[in-house]
Formats: structure tokens, C-alpha cells, sequence
């Protein structure tokens, strides 16, 4: 778990706010991606610059091709179609853009506000389209829609409802909690380590609602996050790996009807875990740093698909095992036949919500308008929820039948003194 939160505050970056610092030193980049919102019908972006520096090698500067813009992500086809007919364009003339400011007749300070027109998913950008000039200023930008026209909520449109929906959803999974713990109290002779991970990973859960809710709130009210986001993040991983290390030691049936890990189970738990803790490094990575260089958001998105795709595919693997060893003994076994049962039912289960998380929620999303993204967090956390649930139902610590227990227990009391290892012993059930 150690290595896990070092890999992961390695390789985040400090992350985007809605108040973006701007220090640009003799930079001569042609276009930087500063920030990315969600404007609503009083949406705003304000700048205060100071210290602005223009040196070219050349005797004069063209200081009307340099400046700010927004590009909405609804022309985003007409924009790049308007480089393809044109491709000496200067970015500041593209008519698809939203033109804020130059720096023509720019002093050394500037202080100003402008409305947003129209609502909307739009990138901030700033642009040098003189090649052998070199910019350098200091100030900071800030994003943000009017509440009751006077207050500043710096959440993009439709996230501010986030807070709310993850604060209902840490009550839940605490009341999942209690309810987790009684079983378990109730049933403490069928209770194994595997239900004690169950238990963790509904704690982690609760702590991953509770920042996030914190972190959202304080980024609302202030445009900042504080390094709130950075456990945010540490939270989102752990809750991840250990989700999808329990779904694995279920299917590999370690503790349920399989005692001991092999040493290729071992190992395939170890590839789980690494192939997790990349995909969400990448997906991190990707949504945090991806906003100031498109090339490397790129990279880190095929990346994360890539380890995903490997990443599902590999997680049904312990499945094909257990299945066929359990069927070899159902037939003269109560519990092997139950224990089959129910691991068929929870391949199925495994199956939609790989299906729902990673197909049916990106397809969700295209049809969802920029006013409601909150609504597909909440679609996906309800189904994690559910999915939790009828995974913690399954192979719960629950006594079925006391006097089969007791046979049980018996038989293996017997075969413990005699050193055997029966198939009873082996496939015995929660």
C-alpha cells in the first residue's frame, strides 16, 4: 500500500484550479492550454496581468498576435477544419474562437473581466503567433459562473450539485458499514479475512466521499484546492486496486473455498494490482496535466485504454479456474454446488458493471448535456453501489444451515488429525 500512494504522488502534478497562477517566462511557445470550463448563462473570465515583457529578435513586434482566447468544444471540428484551408492562419484570427485580448496597446498591468456569451464547455488558451518573440508576465485568470448574479462559483456548470450527491453517498456507504459489521458480528464463525477486505474497502469508500465532498466545496467557494485533491486522488486509487484485488481473490476463492494462494495465484494478484494502479495513474495523469499540453493528453489517454482493455481481460482469468475445479466436485458436494452458484452469478454481475463503467457510462456521457455532467457520477457511483452490494450479499458470512456447520466442522476436526485433506476441507463454504 506503500509503494501504491508513493507511485501515485509521484506522478501527479499539482492540478488545474478554476484560479489559474500565470508566471510565463520568455516563453515562446506558439499556443498553451490553460484551463477548461463549464460556463453557464453567467459565466465569466477575468485577468489581472502584470509585468509584461515583449523582446523579439527582430526590430518590431506584432503585439495583436499575441493574447487570450476561448474555444468552445462545440466548434471544434470548424476550428481544425479552418487551420486545414488555411494553415499560415494565426490562431488569434481563427473566426471560430472566442477573441478575449491582445496584447496591442497592452500596458505593463491589466485588470478586467469579460462575459461569456454563450454556455458551454470552453478551453482557455493563450497564444504567440510572432515566432521570434519571446513573452514573459505575471497575474492569474479566474473561471467562474455568478450564483444569484453576485456571488462567484468557481465549480464548473452542473458540478455544482457534486457535493451534495457525495455527501448522500458517504451516508450510504456508512450505513453499509453498520450493517456490514453486524453481519459479521452475527456470523463470526464463518467470518474469513477476504470479509475483513470487504470491510476496508466500504471505510476507503467513505473516505474517498467525504474528501472529495470537502475538496469540491472548498474549490467552489475559493477556486483552489489546497492539495486536498492530491487525497482525493490517493483515495480514488486505493478504493480502485482493493475493489478489483477483492473481486479477484473471490474469483480465485481465496479464504471462501480455497485456504492457501498458490504462487501463480500470487502472482497473477500482483499483475492485478500493478495493470490497476497504472490505468489510474494514467487516468490521473491525463485529466490533471493533460489541460497544458494536448499531445501528452493524448498519450496518456491511449495509454490508459491500452492498460485498461489488458486490465478486463485479465480480471475474468482466476474465474475459468475455479469454475471448472468447482464443477469437478458439485455433483457430491453441497457447498462446492453453491459455491459454483453463486460464482457464476457474481461472473455475470462482474461482467455488466465492466460493461456499464467502462462502455455504457462513455456513451452516457455524449448524450448528457454540459449543464448536467453530475448526473453521470451519480449514475456511475449508484452502480458501484449496487454492484457492492449484491457482491457482499453473495459471500457473506452467513450460516445456512446450523447442523450441516457442525457436520462440517467435524469432519474437519477428523481429517486435520489424520493430516488428510478431503474435498469437504478443501471447497468449504462461508
Amino acid at each position: 500500500m506503500i509503494v501504491v500512494l508513493l507511485l501515485v504522488l509521484h506522478f501527479i502534478a499539482p492540478s488545474a484550479a478554476d484560479i489559474v497562477s500565470l508566471n510565463i517566462r520568455s516563453s515562446g511557445q506558439h499556443k498553451i492550454r490553460l484551463s477548461e470550463f463549464v460556463f453557464s448563462d453567467t459565466g465569466h473570465v477575468s485577468f489581472e496581468i502584470s509585468s509584461v515583457s515583449v523582446t523579439s529578435s527582430t526590430s518590431q513586434t506584432d503585439t495583436s498576435r499575441i493574447g487570450f482566447f476561448l474555444l468552445s468544444h462545440g466548434l471544434l471540428n470548424e476550428y481544425f477544419l479552418e487551420f486545414k484551408r488555411n494553415p499560415s492562419l494565426c490562431v488569434l484570427n481563427n473566426k471560430f474562437i472566442s477573441l478575449l485580448f491582445t496584447f496591442q496597446n497592452l500596458r505593463s498591468s491589466f485588470n478586467t473581466s469579460y462575459p461569456v456569451s454563450s454556455p458551454g464547455v470552453y478551453s482557455l488558451y493563450f497564444a504567440n503567433c510572432n515566432r521570434q518573440s519571446l513573452v514573459s508576465f505575471d497575474g492569474r485568470t479566474e473561471l467562474y459562473n455568478l450564483d444569484d448574479g453576485t456571488t462567484k462559483d468557481y465549480l464548473s456548470a452542473g458540478l455544482t450539485h457534486l457535493p451534495s450527491v457525495y455527501f448522500i453517498f458517504s451516508v450510504l456507504y456508512l450505513s453499509f458499514l453498520g450493517f456490514w459489521i453486524s453481519v459479521c458480528v452475527k456470523n463470526q464463525r464463518r467470518f474469513h479475512m477476504i470479509h475483513l477486505l470487504m470491510g476496508v474497502l466500504l471505510v476507503i469508500t467513505i473516505g474517498h466521499f467525504i474528501c472529495a465532498e470537502v475538496d469540491l466545496h472548498y474549490q467552489k467557494v475559493t477556486g483552489t484546492r489546497q492539495g486536498m485533491d492530491v487525497l482525493v486522488y490517493i483515495f480514488q486509487v486505493v478504493r480502485c486496486v482493493l475493489l478489483y484485488t477483492l473481486i479477484a481473490l473471490i474469483g480465485m476463492g481465496w479464504c471462501l473455498w480455497n485456504p492457501f494462494l498458490h504462487a501463480k495465484e500470487k502472482l497473477f494478484l500482483l499483475i492485478v494490482i500493478l495493470l490497476q494502479v497504472l490505468a489510474n495513474v494514467c487516468s490521473i495523469k491525463g485529466g490533471v496535466t493533460g489541460l497544458y499540453n494536448e499531445d501528452q493528453l493524448n498519450n496518456w489517454q491511449l495509454d490508459f485504454i491500452s492498460i485498461d482493455c489488458v486490465f478486463c481481460l485479465a480480471i475474468f482469468v482466476p474465474f475459468v479456474g475455479s469454475l471448472i475445479l468447482l464443477k469437478k466436485t458439485c455433483e457430491t458436494d453441497r457447498n462446492a454446488a453453491r459455491n459454483m452458484a453463486n460464482l457464476g452469478s457474481f461472473v455475470l454481475l462482474v461482467f455488466a458493471y465492466v460493461l456499464f463503467t467502462r462502455i455504457i457510462v462513455s456513451a452516457f456521457a455524449t448524450f448528457v448535456v454540459y449543464k448536467n455532467p453530475w448526473m453521470i457520477n451519480a449514475a456511475e457511483e449508484t452502480v458501484s453501489l449496487v454492484f457492492c452490494m449484491v457482491m457482499f450479499y453473495l459471500f457473506r458470512p452467513y450460516v445456512e444451515d446450523e447442523e450441516a456447520d457442525e457436520d462440517e466442522k467435524a469432519t474437519g476436526m477428523v481429517d486435520e488429525e489424520f493430516g488428510l485433506m478431503t474435498p469437504l476441507l478443501i471447497f468449504r463454504s462461508w
